[in-house]
């Protein structure tokens, strides 16, 4: 297929879990891929499986000035942008008691400070038109306990569909998210949960998905490829749920 044929694409956190499936479905619909990452490793084993014509870039989600340092590198590797897949993120679950201000302000500038300031310097960069896809999540609805940090800062990306789609349609950019239930990705690595109480907690959120599974990263990289390319052309500030009926069980 070739829903994105010659497409110049960026995806942030594209090294592993969704990014990662996203681009290999972007590559399969004939994209040209650019994706960053933040742990050495993982970029370099991205690299090996995605091929040598996919560039591969080091990124520090929560520094602002590695966002301008990464359209600079887009605007001279593509000259233009076509789609920006905004992926990169942390997920920290715990009790309010548990944050601190430092923990605080790094969730913030991971998922919410650092993309922001990405698609302001992508600005000059993108096409006319440009889709920007934004990962969310059900969380930002959910009110899930020990979330609440993480929670508020994918609320507050969601809203970005809604307020940048009206700011920047001038400009031809329309900006829409995809919104993830509970997904097999290497979450448990970021969480912390200890070895013990995995299948415990496995089991736990299988039964609020009405599906009674989790979600595969490439079922949603399938909603991204809908969202980046010409079939959503009048698609704007929406949110695009894929969560297996996860947020028919809110009151779970």
């Amino acid at each position: 297929m070739s829903r994105l044929q010659g497409k110049r694409t960026l995806i942030t956190g594209g090294t592993t879990g969704i990014g990662l499936a996203t681009a290999k479905q972007f590559l399969a619909e004939g994209a040209r891929v650019v994706i960053t990452g933040n742990n050495p490793d993982s970029i370099a084993r991205a690299r090996a499986e995605l091929g040598p014509d996919v560039l591969a870039l080091r990124a520090d989600s929560a520094d602002v000035a590695a966002q301008c340092q990464l359209a600079e590198a887009v605007k001279a590797h593509y000259g233009q942008l076509d789609v920006a897949f905004l992926n990169a993120g942390v997920s920290v679950w715990q009790p309010i008691e548990a944050w601190t201000e430092d923990t605080f302000d790094r969730s913030f500038a991971i998922n919410v400070k650092g993309p922001y300031f990405l698609i302001q310097a992508l600005l000059p960069v993108f096409s006319n038109p440009a889709s920007v896809v934004l990962n969310t999540s059900i969380n930002a609805h959910v009110g899930a306990a020990r979330s609440s940090v993480y929670a508020a800062t994918k609320a507050a990306f969601l809203n970005f569909s809604k307020t940048l789609s009206s700011e920047l349609l001038d400009r031809g950019v329309r900006v829409n998210a995809v919104s993830p239930g509970p997904v097999e990705t290497p979450l448990y690595d970021k969480l912390g949960i200890p070895d013990a109480y995995r299948d415990q907690v496995n089991q736990d959120i299988v039964r609020t998905i009405p599906f009674g599974r989790f979600g595969k990263p490439d079922e949603v990289a399938k909603a991204v490829i809908y969202l980046a390319s010409d079939e959503s052309a009048w698609t704007l500030g929406a949110e695009l749920v894929v969560d297996g009926g996860r947020l028919l069980n809110t009151a779970n």
